[in-house]
C-alpha cells in the first residue's frame, strides 16, 4: 500500500462536523477482540494470520477503490448497497448499473455511504454506513421503526472477500465505521443484526456487534434486533 495519509476521515466530513483524525483499522483471528484506534496516520497492523489491513471511509479520493471493489464481487455490485438506501418500489424499477451510479453519486455529493478494508493496496472488505435518514427503505421499514427520536447513525451491511472470511473482518470494519460515525459527530450509532440462521445475514450478528461495543436496545415484542453504540456526549 502507498503512503499512509493523514486526514483521512476529514476528507469524508459531514457537513458542520469538526475534523478528526484517521482510523486505523486493526483485524485478525486472535485471542483478544480486535481494536480500532485512531490515529493522525493510518498505520497497518497485522492479524495472527499474517495479513494486514487498512479501514478507510469511501471519500472521492478513493472511489476508484469502491468501484475495483464492486467489479471484482458480483453480489455486492448487484445490490450496490441500495437495498436499504432506496425505498421498495424504487429499488425494483432501478438496474444493477443504476444502482452502481448512485452510490458513486452519493460519494460525489459528500455523502457519507461506508468504510472499505484494505489488504495492501487491495479494498476487500465494505461495512455500509451512514445517517438513518439516508436509508430510504429503513424508514419505512415496519419491523425496524424508529425507537426514539435520536439522529442516529445506521449500519445496514457488511461484505467481504471470500477468501478473508473467518479473520474477524467484519469486527474490524464495524469498529472503524463506530470511529468513523462518531468522528462526523454521530452520538448514536445503530446496528439491525440478524441471529446466527436467519435468512439475510449481510447486516451483520449480534455478537459481532456485542464485540464491538454495541447494546441490546430492542423494544419489548419487537421482532428484530436493534443495538446501539453511544458516543461521547
Amino acid at each position: 500500500m502507498g503512503p499512509a495519509t493523514t486526514g483521512i476521515l476529514r476528507a469524508g466530513r459531514h457537513p458542520g462536523t469538526p475534523p478528526r483524525t484517521a482510523t486505523r483499522c486493526d483485524s485478525g483471528k486472535t485471542d483478544a477482540p480486535a481494536t480500532t484506534r485512531i490515529s493522525t496516520i493510518l498505520p497497518v497492523t497485522a492479524s495472527r494470520s499474517g495479513r494486514k489491513y487498512e479501514c478507510r471511509p469511501i471519500t472521492t479520493a478513493n472511489l476508484v477503490d469502491l468501484d475495483r471493489f464492486s467489479s471484482q464481487h458480483g453480489k455486492f455490485r448487484w445490490c450496490s448497497c441500495m437495498r436499504w438506501r432506496m425505498t421498495s418500489s424504487k429499488y425494483r424499477s432501478s438496474t444493477k448499473e443504476s444502482r452502481v451510479a448512485t452510490l458513486e453519486d452519493l460519494v460525489r455529493q459528500g455523502q457519507p455511504v461506508g468504510v472499505l478494508a484494505y489488504e495492501d493496496s487491495h479494498p476487500v472488505g465494505w461495512c455500509s454506513i451512514a445517517p438513518r435518514d439516508a436509508y430510504g427503505a429503513l424508514q419505512r421499514s415496519r419491523a425496524l421503526r424508529r425507537i426514539d427520536d435520536e439522529a442516529v447513525w445506521s449500519v445496514v451491511c457488511f461484505f467481504v472477500d471470500r477468501l478473508r472470511r473467518g479473520q474477524r473482518l467484519t469486527l474490524a470494519l464495524l469498529r472503524a465505521a463506530v470511529e468513523y460515525a462518531h468522528a462526523q459527530g454521530a452520538r448514536v450509532v445503530e446496528g439491525y443484526p440478524v441471529r446466527p440462521g436467519g435468512l439475510y445475514t449481510y447486516m451483520g450478528s449480534p455478537a459481532t456487534f456485542k464485540a464491538a461495543g454495541f447494546s441490546d436496545v430492542t423494544p419489548p415484542g419487537a421482532a428484530r434486533l436493534v443495538m446501539r453504540h453511544l458516543g461521547q456526549p
